[in-house]
């Protein structure tokens, strides 16, 4: 049985570095220069996306380093998940700022886009052909 080949840790390193930076300095300064209007809104929530998916590159991809699976997750896939964690973080401030977020929804939530996330991996499962794993190297 041959290794598991996981993308090289330290450009993802640097990648969710890149992102939590330009995130959090968006962040900094749309809250210290602007008014709460609709463009500076939406672009509060960009960052904080940015922000949020950047702090948890690194630990996706660890995550998915230290839990393999077949086919292993690749650059894209670990993209997808850390625009998950993203757009989660994102949904429940957005929900906060009209306060109705509660416990249960941010649960419902958290529940529904793992389940989103683990289909699209069963899908990924279903195409996987190790035949043509093996022919590519």
């Amino acid at each position: 049985m041959e290794p598991v080949k996981h993308p090289p840790f330290i450009p993802i390193l640097f990648s969710g570095l890149f992102l939590a930076l330009a995130g959090w300095a968006g962040l900094v300064l749309i809250l210290l220069t602007t008014d709460p209007e609709l463009g500076p809104r939406w672009l509060f929530y960009f960052c904080l996306t940015l922000a949020a998916g950047g702090m948890a590159l690194p630990v996706v991809a660890y995550l998915n380093r230290r839990f393999p699976t077949t086919p292993y997750a690749n650059e894209g896939v670990l993209l997808r998940q850390t625009v998950w964690v993203g757009i989660y973080v994102s949904l429940i401030a957005w929900l906060q700022t009209g306060r109705i977020l509660n416990p249960a929804m941010a649960v419902f939530l958290a529940v529904s886009l793992a389940l989103i996330e683990a289909l699209l991996r069963l899908n990924e499962r279903s195409r996987f052909d190790p035949g043509k794993e093996s022919e590519r190297e």
